[in-house]
């Protein structure tokens, strides 16, 4: 015998307009929608930025508790690195030259432009967001078909999320004056215009006086004047050739990259990779030393520049590149981040990898009761509560957690930079001291026991 049937009184849910474009059960888009064009394939980033660092390392052989072979590899590569020490420096050093004006450090050579981005992430692109990309833009506006860049990939994704929401819009609108209209409240949903009313003719009297409006001198100028044909598709011999001369040119890499203070320094300093030359008297070229380049980049960093004897401590250029070296010494790629209103952003491993994990302010300490020099320090070490606390926000809002990195500031910078030629640059580092602490935002109504 048959049990009673149950009936199903769950309500169904009520139609609702979609947040994104209609699919299918089985994940498909429906037949009215357009089938979305393929992906061209991503690039290899694992094999393009397999070197953290412009230059060649060589690690030991694996060591093996259970295998005793082990031992003796590792004491060969030990026994080979004593009597013939293979160069971790490319036997090429990377040229740059320094840019006054721009306060920066400019790379114009292209094999270098890649060597650089693709080893460690230095610098920007002058045309481009970041990745230098301005060239493989130009070839696929050429070449439609080929692929896309970020760049035109975010646009293009912007634009569909525009339209897609003035759609999304125009529905709801269409939705609300058909429930008016069947409520009664709407007489009809797009009235029609009256084809009887026009617009009135003005027949009013001229504006300036002593002008007639039957006057044709005008007129007959106007007309005289021979005007190109500029709806006609077609176009003229000339022009239809220079624009196939156009886009038959080879297209020259117009975009160089742009370094920044610390990271110059850090590659001529700390890796000892990269060559920087400057401007001198009588439009002669100077390569500068570690030394010339810590004096020029501290006088520089300050607006208008100082003098070398006027270099402080807490230099803004001096204050920077000690945090930039403690955290690349540390095995971040760090990148400027203005645009997250902090000085410094920490990756694990690159942007094209993972977005940043860190934002780094830095404070300066001045123990003993000392002051800032500089107002770019002045400003910065009399933060109000409230700075760090927009500052945090942000960082909140982008899913970075907020490090506060507190510079101790030495009395003085020993050995001067005035007067030598060479000075241990280690050792004016090594008087500053690093301290960070993170700093994440309390919610109250997600913090609750």
């Amino acid at each position: 015998m048959a049990g009673p049937e149950i009936l199903d009184v769950r309500q169904q849910p009520p139609t609702a307009i979609p947040n994104g474009p209609s699919t299918s059960q089985a994940g498909q888009p429906t037949s009215g929608a357009n089938p979305r064009p393929k992906r061209p394939p991503k690039p290899n980033y694992a094999r393009i930025h397999a070197k953290s660092l412009p230059m060649d390392v060589f690690p030991l052989p694996a060591f093996v508790p259970h295998n005793p072979l082990s031992l003796l590899r590792i004491l060969g590569a030990l026994i080979n690195e004593l009597y013939s020490r293979p160069a971790s420096r490319p036997g090429l050093l990377y040229d740059a030259y320094f840019s006054p004006e721009t306060r920066s450090v400019h790379v114009v050579d292209s094999g270098h432009v890649r060597a650089l981005w693709e080893m460690g992430f230095f610098g920007k692109g002058i045309l481009s967001r970041s990745e230098p990309s301005w060239l493989d833009r130009e070839q696929a506006r050429r070449q439609v078909g080929l692929g896309a860049t970020a760049e035109e990939a975010t646009s293009k994704r912007r634009e569909d999320r525009r339209m897609f929401k003035l759609e999304r819009a125009r529905a709801e609108r269409e939705a609300i004056e058909a429930q008016l209209k069947k409520e009664g409240k709407l007489s009809d949903l797009r009235p029609e215009t009256s084809t009887g009313a026009a617009i009135p003719k003005y027949e009013g009297k001229s504006i300036e006086p002593g002008i007639d409006e039957t006057d044709t001198r005008t007129r007959d100028f106007v007309a005289g004047i021979q005007h190109a044909q500029t709806n006609n598709d077609r176009t003229t011999g000339p022009l239809e050739h220079a624009e196939d001369l156009i886009q038959d040119a080879p297209i020259v890499d117009q975009e160089h990259l742009q370094l920044n203070l610390c990271e110059a320094f850090f590659l001529t300093y700390g890796l000892g990779v990269l060559s920087v030359t400057s401007q001198g008297e009588g439009n002669t070229t100077n390569i500068l030393s570690a030394a010339d380049m810590l004096r020029t980049f501290a006088c520089h960093s300050i607006f208008p520049p100082i003098q070398s004897n006027a270099i402080s401590p807490d230099n803004p250029f001096l204050m920077s590149y000690v945090v930039y070296h403690h955290y690349r010494s540390m095995g971040w790629v760090v990148r400027p981040g203005a645009k997250f209103a902090c000085d410094w952003l920490l990756y694990n491993r690159g942007p094209v990898f993972s977005h940043a994990e860190f934002a780094i302010v830095i404070v300066p300490e001045y123990p003993g009761g000392g002051t800032a020099s500089s107002e770019e320090m002045i400003c910065a070490a009399k933060k109000k509560w409230w700075d760090f606390h927009c500052t945090n926000r942000v960082q909140s809002q982008v899913r970075k957690t907020l490090v506060l990195c507190y510079v101790q500031v030495p009395k003085r910078i020993l050995p001067s930079l005035e007067g030598k030629a060479n000075p241990d640059i280690g050792k004016i580092f090594r008087q500053y001291k690093v301290r960070d602490f993170v700093v994440r935002r309390w919610l109250a109504n997600r913090s609750r026991d």
